[in-house]
């Protein structure tokens, strides 16, 4: 079986979900089939410029070989005004328009369609759904193509351009049931061949020293949120609440923000920003925080939220997002909250219950070892594509 996937980013440097989950599909696929896996995507690391970075042509990471192909254009300044501009109304919004989005979004690779529609692949998986290279490429595949949508509920889905994303797409594969349930809602696509895979979990790495140390906060009691620090993601809210929940709580605790900082977060004596680290003193930080928190209402799975569970570690997240609530009510793992009271109200009730973050962190492990470990997934995962492989290539249906 020879399978190419199609993502805007690749490799270990990218922090992002669906880019990580990409990769991590390909990598699962050589090491437990010996399947022959390609990927196609951009010299890009940066999700906002989109700027050439990384050196154009072919390579080999873990397996899998890398092509890569240089934008023509990267994010247009015009694209923040017609963004504005759109999402008070995407539904209502002209194909044209959304389309003159998508391509101001970026990054626009000619050549990298071209590339993937002069393929040999059996198969061809795109992820995720809002991008140059999936929404020009997947009508382009000649072999049949499996959408990895990793979408939440924000305007760009309801677009009228992605309607063609979704019609051509072969077969879809998503994150959790209510990322199912949303796509389905907005775009119809019961009928296409699909499952609910979710994402496997590796083991946590970790570097041997105390999380307080790798921080620099020494012996202080601290919570943690690992991911991008993006106003979008939910970081500048929860460092607002963390300030007011230190106001009606003085006392040692801090708040520890792990990841690429793309939002301005003002200091404050009990807040860390840490920026990227690597993956072992990721893996110690999280070990030794109190509660993982997830304020993030835009997450179509969340891998921080079980790599967390892996750890042990109760979390707390954004009762807006559904994926990552549904995770919390399976697994009896962590708490909600829906605003300042709720977070408070839930934060304060983990922090004074050493025994009640034991239990929810363990019943976090015991669903992330049931439904997450990666050889149930990647062995779900090679059935559903060869399963799409034997239906074949359907009619393209562009709306």
């Amino acid at each position: 079986m020879k399978v190419v996937f199609t993502t805007p980013r690749y490799g270990p440097e990218v922090m992002g979900g669906a880019e990580t989950a990409a990769r991590q599909l390909a990598e699962h696929l050589v090491a437990g089939f010996d399947w022959e896996v390609e990927v196609f995507s951009t010299c890009a690391l940066d999700h906002l410029t989109w700027e050439d970075v990384v050196a154009p042509g072919d390579s080999e990471l873990n397996g899998v070989v890398v092509h890569r192909f240089e934008s023509v254009a990267g994010r247009a300044d015009d694209f923040y005004g017609l963004d504005g501009r759109l999402r008070i109304a995407p539904s209502r919004a002209s194909r044209r328009e959304a389309r003159r989005w998508v391509d101001l979004n970026g990054p626009v690779v000619p050549d990298l369609v071209r590339a993937l529609a002069a393929s040999d692949a059996d198969v061809a998986v795109f992820y995720p759904y809002l991008h140059y290279p999936v929404v020009e490429g997947i009508g382009r595949a000649p072999m049949p193509a499996v959408l990895h949508p990793a979408a939440h509920d924000e305007p760009a889905l309801y677009l009228p351009v992605f309607r063609g994303t979704y019609a051509s797409a072969d077969a879809i594969c998503y994150h959790t049931a209510a990322e199912r349930r949303l796509v389905q809602r907005v775009h119809g696509t019961g009928s296409r061949p699909q499952m609910v895979l979710g994402l496997g979990v590796d083991e946590a790495t970790e570097g041997g020293r105390p999380g307080g140390e790798v921080l620099g906060t020494g012996e202080r009691p601290y919570v943690v949120s690992v991911g991008r620090v993006d106003e979008h993601k939910g970081s500048s809210m929860l460092a607002a609440f963390f300030r007011t929940y230190k106001e009606r709580h003085p006392g040692p605790l801090a708040l520890a923000l792990v990841g690429p900082v793309s939002a301005a977060i003002p200091e404050h004596p009990d807040i860390v920003v840490s920026g990227t680290v690597s993956e072992a003193d990721k893996g110690d930080i999280v070990r030794d925080a109190q509660v993982s928190i997830s304020p993030s209402a835009l997450e179509s799975f969340s891998l921080v939220v079980l790599e967390a569970w892996v750890l042990g570690v109760p979390v707390m997240v954004n009762a807006t997002c559904a994926p990552t609530r549904e995770h919390c009510e399976q697994s009896g793992g962590g708490l909600w909250f829906g605003g300042y009271r709720e977070f408070e109200a839930a934060l304060e009730h983990l922090l004074e219950d050493a025994d009640l973050r034991h239990r929810l962190g363990a019943r976090g492990r015991a669903y992330v070892d049931e439904h997450y470990a990666w050889p149930v997934i990647i062995e779900r995962y090679a059935g559903f594509l060869d399963q799409v492989v034997a239906r074949g290539k359907g009619p393209t249906s562009v709306l």
